[in-house]
């Protein structure tokens, strides 16, 4: 069973490999539409890449308000 520190990790690994920021340039409260420079469509994309990865399902309503990777990741650790 995966930690919440670990799936944040993972998410913010994908984001970073995916949208090509330095990993280290990214933290669990930062607001991934603004840290990664990145459009409605281009979050469904990262959405869609991390319910591959952690083998979830996220229902739209459930990310309704969520911009930053905690309460992403909060959001997936629930579905695990």
């Amino acid at each position: 069973m995966r930690t919440l520190e670990q799936v944040m990790d993972e998410i913010l690994d994908l984001a970073a490999n995916h949208f090509t920021v330095p990993r280290n340039e990214l933290s669990y409260d930062d607001d991934f539409f603004k840290k990664l420079g990145i459009d409605s469509l281009q979050a469904l994309d990262l959405l869609t890449r991390l319910e591959q990865r952690f083998g979830v399902e996220l229902p739209d309503y459930e990310l309704q308000g969520v911009t930053d990777f905690r309460a992403l990741a909060e959001r997936i650790k629930a579905r695990i």
